[in-house]
């Protein structure tokens, strides 16, 4: 039962990520794209993360501090590339 439960959020890890992609071949802004891909990559990613987790629950520290990390550097590499995007070409200040 564990190893279904396993397998079945990897796949779902993986229909987040190609989820994501999808929206790249799109004719929207490039940000619109980039929250899209990032977002699914984050859940799809954690969705795998998860799916180990059941699978190999000895590793549990290590997974829950690669869950973390995913959280918070999608989190802020979002907020990076929103500020990035806001500030005028050429210009330092």
């Amino acid at each position: 039962m564990i190893n279904i439960l396993s397998d079945g959020c990897m796949i779902i890890g993986l229909v987040f990520w190609f989820w994501g992609t999808w929206p790249l071949l799109g004719q929207r802004s490039v940000l619109y794209k980039l929250h899209s891909l990032s977002v699914a990559d984050t859940l799809g990613s954690m969705a795998i993360v998860m799916g180990l987790l059941l699978r190999i629950p000895h590793e549990w520290p290590l997974l829950l501090l690669a869950l973390i990390s995913l959280a918070i550097w999608n989190t802020v590499l979002g907020y990076v590339l929103a500020y990035c995007s806001t500030r005028e070409i050429g210009h330092d200040g």
